[in-house]
């Protein structure tokens, strides 16, 4: 899933009269300058950001876009904290922007003094750091459910189906990711998933510990096993809608009824952006609301973008799987950052992932 998107424009007649301005040694290092700055890196969840969206930037700025992806939020960071530089852009979730805060990774743009900023639902400046939107635009919203093979399933609208599937014969599937699947934990008992109370993780840990067995795979993967057939039903988010509205006959995507993960992804300039002017016009690019509602409708998740919402498809704007009704929100926990409480998590998950 992990790709490289590039948008080009042609910069001829530029060139052209940077070259005959230059007449000396130093002309030629302006024009190096120049021709930098209309980069721009971005460093987002793959398969996250509607490839014609970049096309459109670069053709009404001239900026050129570079594409490269990740996993999850641990693996984003892990990477720039081991030195990879030359990014401008990442798109953290908000307890991870949080951690990025605390670390000084992260430019304050003044995005929510920009006039499209108008357009965002303020109920979304979510993370602890950034309370009034000065450093990073909230981006996209959306569950961590169940996506399942109707001709394998039938019907699933539970974590207890979900886990009761291997017993019928059925193979089931979860991602590969420490904070959603102790959320699941977490969740079936009754508790926060950003408990740091050592009983509840040790509980967490007990049920992880009876389920492993279950599970055939621990995977971001898992969509074409579904669809095959292979894998029942497997956790996974929101954007699996995009499959199961080109093959709504075979697949479904639930929200259980004991509650779900709810995640945010939020636009952040990076402190060591080589290109942070640019950055900033791609943050104000996208609160267009035909961007905003260009991106949503193509990944099939939630917008921050109110004025994008009436541009929606209607079978995207009034699902219920994608616009969840209040009784349902209430359910729905977003992930915080933990502070020092991060490492019972990390004892629980390794306990968990190395057990035989």
């Amino acid at each position: 899933m992990k790709g490289l998107i590039t948008a080009v424009t042609n910069k001829k007649h530029i060139k052209k009269a940077l070259a005959a301005a230059c007449i000396s040694l130093s002309c030629a290092a302006g024009t190096a300058s120049v021709q930098a700055e209309e980069t721009l890196s971005l460093y987002n969840w793959g398969d996250y950001i509607n490839p014609e969206i970049l096309t459109r930037f670069t053709e009404e700025t001239g900026i050129k876009v570079t594409l490269d992806t990740y996993s999850s939020n641990e693996e984003m960071l892990a990477k720039l904290q081991a030195g990879a530089s030359g990014y401008d852009i990442i798109f953290p979730s908000v307890h991870m922007q949080d951690i990025m805060s605390h670390l000084n990774m992260l430019e304050k743009t003044d995005i929510n003094k920009s006039a499209g900023f108008e357009n965002i639902d303020t109920r979304h400046l979510k993370a602890a750091t950034d309370p009034k939107g000065e450093y990073c635009l909230p981006y996209a919203w959306g569950t961590v459910g169940i996506v399942y093979n109707k001709k394998a399933v039938g019907e699933l609208s539970s974590w207890k189906e979900f886990f009761a599937l291997p017993g019928q014969g059925k193979k089931i599937a979860m991602l590969d990711d420490m904070r959603e699947d102790i959320g699941v934990a977490l969740i079936m008992n009754g508790n926060s998933v950003n408990s740091v109370e050592p009983s509840e993780l040790k509980e967490a840990q007990a049920f992880l510990l009876e389920k492993k067995p279950l599970v055939s795979a621990f995977t971001y993967d898992s969509i074409p096993m579904v669809q095959a057939g292979d894998i029942a039903a497997a956790q996974w988010y929101v954007g699996a809608m995009m499959y199961v509205q080109q093959d709504p006959e075979n697949l479904a995507y639930v929200i259980p009824e004991e509650g779900a993960t709810m995640y945010q992804e939020n636009m952040c300039v990076l402190k060591s952006a080589p290109h942070k002017s640019n950055a900033k016009k791609f943050l104000e690019f996208f609160m267009k609301p035909e961007i905003a509602a260009m991106n949503a409708a193509q990944q099939t998740n939630g917008t921050i973008n109110k004025a994008a919402i009436p541009l929606l498809p209607a079978d995207l704007r009034d699902n219920p799987s994608v616009n969840p009704p209040a009784e349902v929100m209430e359910k729905l926990q977003m992930f915080e950052s933990l502070g020092k409480g991060i490492k019972l998590y990390d004892r629980v998950w390794t306990k968990f992932r190395t057990a035989s």
